[in-house]
């Protein structure tokens, strides 16, 4: 009988050591990634990046559509120009092979969410919810993570700014907005960035079909910037070297 007792606790007490050590490697992970990519020291939402350089980033939001993000993608690949793309977690889903086309460009993809959704209506489990299944489902698609989620709508309050800092995921807005979704026309898109853009700026466009202007627009946009001297990097890039300016939520 006392054998089979130390038997039993000898049982436990593997257990708990067992269960300490994946406890601990899941730690030790979770640091591995957080090491990987921490581009702001303070928290908030990433605008802008203030750099001397004249290096600015092209960012895209797809939450809907197909037809718009292949002619994207082909003149990014002619203009020889990396980009990043916010997609959101049910788009790549339906998607899974342009988003690993995406990635094979040589572009990066980031995070718009789940299911698209205004933050600043839901509550902050829902905000988690939303920001944890967006990235799983993205990564499902492409097999790689986010690191970063630009919040549906551009929309954000302190609640969700916190949530998605809680979940290691960095917040990123623009500083230069044409509104190519509201179909202005290409040429205004043009002059609505050219007019703003700069070093260190985040220009916000749309991969979506219902942004009808945007890819005429593109290759304007981009000719006529590098011909001013600036050098077109994915978000990373423009981060990785530089100081970050947040929008801090007070």
């Amino acid at each position: 009988m006392l054998w089979i007792i130390n038997g039993k606790r000898l049982k436990n007490i593997m257990l708990i050591i067992i269960a300490a050590f994946f406890a601990a490697l899941i730690l030790f992970v979770q640091k591995q990634d957080t090491d990987v990519f921490t581009p702001i020291k303070q928290p908030g939402a990433l605008s802008k990046v203030m750099t001397n350089q004249k290096h600015l980033s092209l960012t895209f939001d797809i939450n809907w559509g197909d037809q718009q993000i292949p002619l994207i993608l082909k003149t990014l690949n002619e203009e020889h120009v990396k980009a990043t793309f916010f997609v959101s977690g049910e788009w790549a889903e339906r998607h899974p092979n342009i988003v690993r086309g995406i990635l094979r460009g040589g572009h990066e993809i980031e995070s718009h969410g789940m299911r698209h959704e205004d933050y600043t209506q839901l509550d902050a489990q829902r905000v988690r919810s939303d920001i944890l299944f967006g990235r799983e489902a993205i990564y499902k698609s492409g097999g790689e993570r986010p690191d970063m989620i630009r919040p549906p709508f551009g929309k954000l309050n302190k609640e969700a700014l916190k949530t998605a800092t809680d979940l290691q995921q960095q917040v990123v807005l623009w500083s230069v907005n044409p509104q190519d979704e509201t179909n202005p026309g290409y040429k205004t898109i043009v002059s609505r960035v050219l007019e703003h853009a700069g070093k260190g700026d985040i220009i916000k466009l749309h991969a979506s079909d219902a942004a009808k202007g945007t890819d005429r627009a593109l290759p304007l946009i981009i000719r006529e910037l590098e011909n001013r001297g600036y050098t077109f990097v994915t978000l990373k890039s423009l981060i990785s070297d530089t100081q970050s300016k947040s929008n801090q939520m007070n």
